[in-house]
């Protein structure tokens, strides 16, 4: 029997949250250094499950599964392919800088850091799980560590934020569980041949056997269940708010990885499961999209506290990830999982940025700075970096997920009829014209922040700040090494996306076709 790498990859955090447990309270060293050598491990066992998976292959590899609750279609079904592995590992990557930087944290130091790896628990169970049941349960397993990590160690409004969001992602969460039961009962005739396995359904296609606006029906719990999480408006305004009151690490995870769950969501169950419903919302997917695109780029523009524009900066990335979803097309879905991760890398670092100066100036109102370059130059080089990758620079991951994305959209706009590549779903190219209009806003306001924060004359107030330390420094690093490493030659990451990519739309094509 091989080496259940899936397994132990997304057990491992809680086995060292529950040895957390037993480690006494006042030893705050020992609490961190359990936490920290976890979730290295884990990060050494995902790069291991990498070099074992086959970039060239398409399906699921890795896969385990047992029968675990039989009398109801319930196994215990893992496995990844070319877009859930990719995930896995930025996962364990994020996880593991979030913990290293939470170093600095000294109030309830045990929940704090048990908290943090059932999380990481539940967001690897969430990219490898293969059968609903288990999804599920690692899907509303992730909102209780956050809601507590908000309400617990945020801000001011830290209560407030942490019901908002709990609230609105269990809304979703209910909607969700809807829309599994259906399936459920669609799977099969008798209780024997149903069946909760995600990879069976994709098989069996059971809305085709429901009602035109049942299957709908489904498709919108599923919908909107993870637009919810991404989050696309107009479901979003949760995540400023939780952002803003999350502790530092909490955002980094947040933004890194517990957004990315939504947008697997989809192409792992709305996309292969409910093809035809898919086709037919796609413009409205894609009209979604240019607002979020849109819309956050001017709500970040507009902010005052630099902690809530790279929050409002997420909604514009993103919604560069449903555009290039409702492409429906390999360039699209390529560029929209190149999206998730390169957003996961950069947007990690902006909030370890913000929480770098915030430590020591406690405040974050961006005309409250002024001059810094002059201050912190290790600070500003990095700041410059990360800010440059978010708007797009060649070189740097940011390009390349966003030209797949446009090249998607504009191919969908464009194409007459369906062909080896995608379905023509879009019906026109100005989705891809008006998401540009996005990319220049953003570049608008990360190069104004840069000039209201580094630039101009020094604020004396500031003269003695300190500039980044090694600690952050090193949590900085890894992030930015492979946002250049992937910018500079992205093709051993697209590869297996592409390939997964052609799996999802070779299923959808061959349902549009029927």
């Amino acid at each position: 029997m091989e080496f259940p790498i899936l397994s132990a990859l997304t057990y491992l955090p809680l086995v060292g949250a529950l040895i957390i447990l037993f480690i006494p309270r006042d030893s705050h060293e020992a609490i961190k250094a359990t936490a920290t050598s976890t979730s290295a491990l884990c990060l050494a066992l995902a790069i291991l499950a990498w070099l074992a998976f086959d970039n060239g292959a398409g399906g699921f590899q890795l896969e385990e599964r047992a029968e675990w609750i039989p009398q109801i279609g319930v196994s215990y079904h893992m496995g990844v392919d070319g877009i859930s592995m990719p995930m896995v590992f930025l996962t364990c990557l994020v996880s593991l800088v979030s913990i290293a930087y939470s170093w600095i944290i000294n109030e309830r130091v045990k929940e704090y850091f048990a908290l943090f790896l059932l999380l990481q628990t539940a967001c690897v169970g969430v990219f490898v799980a293969l059968d609903f049941f288990l999804f599920y349960i690692f899907w509303e397993i992730s909102l209780v560590p956050l809601y507590f990590i908000i309400g617990a160690w945020g801000g001011p409004n830290r209560e407030y934020a942490a019901i908002k969001f709990f609230l609105y992602t269990l809304v979703g969460s209910v909607l969700m569980l809807l829309a599994i039961v259906i399936l459920y009962f669609a799977s099969g005739v008798t209780p024997a041949d149903r069946t909760f396995d995600i990879v069976e359904m994709i098989e069996r296609q059971p809305t085709a056997a429901l009602a035109p606006g049942l299957a709908m029906a489904v498709f919108v719990g599923f919908f909107v269940a993870f637009a919810i999480k991404v989050p696309c408006f107009p479901f979003h305004t949760w995540l400023p708010d939780a952002h803003v009151e999350a502790p530092t690490a909490g955002s980094v995870i947040l933004a890194g990885i517990l957004l990315k769950l939504g947008s697997y969501g989809m192409i792992r169950i709305n996309m292969p499961l409910m093809p035809e419903q898919w086709a037919l919302a796609a413009p409205w997917i894609g009209i979604l999209a240019i607002i979020s695109i849109i819309y956050g780029s001017l709500a970040a523009m507009a902010q005052s506290d630099l902690k809530k524009l790279i929050a409002y900066s997420s909604i514009g990335h993103m919604g560069f990830v449903t555009l290039g979803l409702a492409a429906m097309n390999v360039q699209g879905i390529s560029g929209a999982v190149m999206q998730m991760f390169s957003h996961g890398l950069i947007t990690s670092c902006l909030f370890l940025l913000v929480g770098v100066v915030y430590e020591r100036a406690h405040i974050r109102e961006i005309d409250g700075f002024g001059g810094l370059g002059k201050i912190t130059p290790r600070y500003f080089g990095v700041f410059i970096f990360v800010a440059l990758a978010a708007l797009g620079l060649p070189a740097l991951s940011g390009f390349v997920a966003e030209l797949y994305v446009l090249l998607g959209a504009y191919a969908s706009g464009t194409m007459n009829e369906v062909s080896a590549e995608g379905l023509a779903v879009l019906g026109t190219p100005w989705f891809a014209y008006l998401a540009i209009l996005g990319i220049v806003l953003t570049a608008a306001y990360m190069l104004w922040t840069v000039q209201r924060v580094f630039m101009g004359e020094r604020n004396e107030k500031w003269a003695n700040m300190p500039d980044i330390n090694p600690l952050e420094l090193a949590c900085l690093a890894p992030l930015m090494a492979l946002t250049l490493l992937v910018g500079c030659y992205p093709a051993p990451l697209l590869k297996p996306i592409a390939t997964a990519s052609m799996d999802i739309l070779a299923g959808a094509m061959g349902t549009q076709l029927r």
